[in-house]
């Protein structure tokens, strides 16, 4: 009776159980933590959309079960804003799902179409529930480049023609979390045109889909690919958009094979998020974009303060394109801790917390993740607080100014 459960065997700790019990110890002898960890907004929800919900929660009738695949009103809204934003029309009825956030929609679709065995094509970093989800319904995953440059083509040939059984599915996500790389129009006609003519399915991550700082370039969505839509379905996520993450709003829209699978399997999980949450997730997207502006430009803001203050401390941090996180490498002197022992140094040492790389994938161990989640002066303090470390011990860092970084 002391084994370790099946589906618990195949699944390592999460990226932040090493690194929360080192925070909680060092909280308690009264460090000050700067948390550049979590991808945990901390901006407030704006105040019309919890209004919404305050007006609506008096209502005793939507104190009731809820549906799981969402209440037509959210539906409808969220095929509105495709419109809008991405020029694709969506039947509310039958090619949308609203999920409890964009992670329990991607791992109940996972549990959906996988068998046991069944091999899934997913990128190396990545978000951790691309993989974990299919590796917890019994599939088989199988690395992916994440940067959609070049050699991704002739990668993604290369693993369905030596992969037994073909892959079912190959997950894109751009921007992406850790990496903040972006992928455009081209790519993704490429990716499609591929994925069609092999039978396989494009599951798409777009949480990150309003957080870009190239006023621009505004990422695009694969389903604008003629076509896309009869192999696809693409995930969006309210939390980083509104800054609604504690309220477990998202949606999977797109094939409606694919879509009718995910809502079969919700209807016997769950009854949707409660109703008041969903009418105040409706008038979000139904309202003015300006609160979408206004939290683009402080990331955008953090972003920039990072660059410029941690590089001076000797850290150089690549200028990420969009998302809410910096990619950075580990600096030289410390290359050869790998990035669970660095995180864990710099909180013991610094007082910044941070993620670990190595927790999205294995090709992610030199490399830590920072969520721009304090505010300036936070991240002015994590850089003079890193800059004693680093002055430690003898390195290469050195200063690239942000407008030499981002030319």
């Amino acid at each position: 009776m002391s084994e370790v459960f099946h589906r618990i065997r195949r699944l390592p700790p999460y990226v932040f159980a090493h690194i929360d019990p080192i925070k909680a110890k060092a909280r308690a002898e009264g460090v000050d933590i700067i948390d550049l960890g979590m991808g945990n907004p901390d901006m407030p929800t704006p105040e019309h959309i919890v209004a919404k919900l305050q007006e609506t929660v008096k209502d005793g009738r939507t104190h009731r079960y809820s549906t799981s695949r969402g209440i037509p009103g959210l539906r409808k809204a969220q095929a509105s804003y495709y419109g809008r934003r991405f020029g694709v029309k969506l039947n509310p009825d039958t090619q949308i799902v609203a999920t409890l956030g964009s992670k329990e929609g991607f791992a109940n679709m996972a549990s959906a179409i996988t068998a046991p065995g069944d091999v899934v094509l997913v990128p190396n970093p990545t978000y951790p529930i691309h993989s974990f989800g299919f590796i917890m319904s019994g599939g088989v995953v199988r690395s992916m480049p994440a940067d959609p440059n070049e050699d991704f083509m002739r990668s993604l040939d290369r693993a369905v023609r030596h992969s037994i059984p073909k892959p079912i599915a190959l997950v894109l996500n751009y921007p992406a979390n850790p990496t903040a790389y972006t992928a455009d129009l081209d790519f993704y006609t490429e990716v499609v045109k591929y994925c069609k003519a092999n039978d396989i399915f494009i599951l798409s991550d777009l949480a990150y889909s309003e957080i870009y700082f190239d006023e621009d370039q505004p990422p695009p969505s694969v389903l604008q690919v003629p076509g896309a839509i009869d192999i696809t379905v693409e995930f969006t996520s309210m939390s980083k958009t509104y800054s609604m993450p504690g309220w477990r709003v998202g949606f999977a829209v797109g094939n409606e094979r694919l879509i009718a699978a995910l809502a079969r399997v919700k209807s016997y999980l769950d009854y949707g998020a409660f109703t008041p949450i969903q009418v105040a997730a409706a008038a979000a997207l139904n309202g003015s974009d300006d609160v979408i502006d206004e939290v683009r430009k402080v990331y955008k803001h953090r972003r920039d303060v990072m660059v410029e203050s941690f590089g001076r401390s000797g850290w150089n941090i690549p200028v990420p394109k969009a998302t809410m996180f910096a990619w950075a490498p580990i600096p030289p002197q410390f290359a050869d801790l790998g990035s669970l022992e660095f995180a864990k140094l710099l909180v013991q040492e610094t007082g910044v917390a941070v993620a670990p790389g190595v927790g999205f994938g294995e090709y992610g161990d030199q490399y830590i993740r920072l969520a721009f989640v304090e505010n300036e002066q936070r991240i002015r303090q994590a850089a003079r607080n890193i800059k004693k470390l680093l002055g430690s011990k003898p390195g290469q860092g050195n200063v690239v100014p942000l407008s030499t970084a981002t030319k």
